[in-house]
């Protein structure tokens, strides 16, 4: 029997990959008890039907720059009037009791969580192609061409920084895609260094 650490598996790509739908995906059909999802910190309101300590933990703005000021926090953004953030405590706690945590963030925040995290798995989720992501933020219909530019200008940044990731899953298929996240994670849980083999020693 091993006495088994968590791992914090980052989880980021472009917008419009279908980062959501894969991790839906994972937790309706692969997931077990020993995976969470991490959850983030907001300035912002509570939307209908959202949870404190489910989807959010919603707190004051003053609360939020405390955070920030004793490094709380395994990296923040603000993003229309409103600050999102990783609570250290929320992840480290769960790792320390053997779970895996999934954290998803944009690439921008992930960058900064290799630097505090190197042990940490990081997923770039990608597209097909970035014309199939170029019709998929199109067939939303929620942004202006303007909007999708920028979008598509910010991906091709984001899939130049791939190489520093761990893994790669491409998004042809979500149930496909949910399954190598789980192949990932399977992975992860077999490395010598996330186990105790003291019981072996003697």
């Amino acid at each position: 029997m091993t006495n088994r650490k968590g791992t914090l598996i980052v989880l980021s790509g472009p917008s419009g990959t279908g980062k959501g739908t894969v991790l839906k995906h994972f937790f309706d059909n692969y997931a077990d008890d020993a995976v969470k999802l991490s959850i983030s910190a907001t300035t912002r309101l509570p939307r209908d039907g959202e949870t404190d300590g489910v989807n959010y933990f919603f707190v004051e703005k003053e609360k939020f720059e405390n955070m920030v000021q004793n490094d709380m926090l395994l990296e923040w953004a603000s993003f229309c009037g409103n600050c999102y953030g990783t609570p250290k405590a929320f992840v480290d706690e769960n790792l320390e009791n053997g779970c895996d945590v999934i954290l998803e963030i944009e690439v921008q925040g992930a960058l900064k969580v290799m630097e505090k995290r190197p042990d940490a798995a990081f997923v770039f989720i990608a597209p097909p192609s970035m014309q199939e992501l170029k019709n998929r933020i199109v067939g939303r219909q929620t942004e202006t061409a303007d909007v999708i530019e920028k979008r598509m200008e910010t991906a091709k940044w984001e899939v130049q920084n791939i190489s520093k990731y761990t893994y790669a899953v491409v998004n042809d298929d979500a149930d496909m895609a949910a399954k190598r996240l789980k192949t990932i994670i399977d992975a992860e849980r077999l490395k010598v260094e996330k186990n105790n083999f003291a019981n072996l020693n003697g």
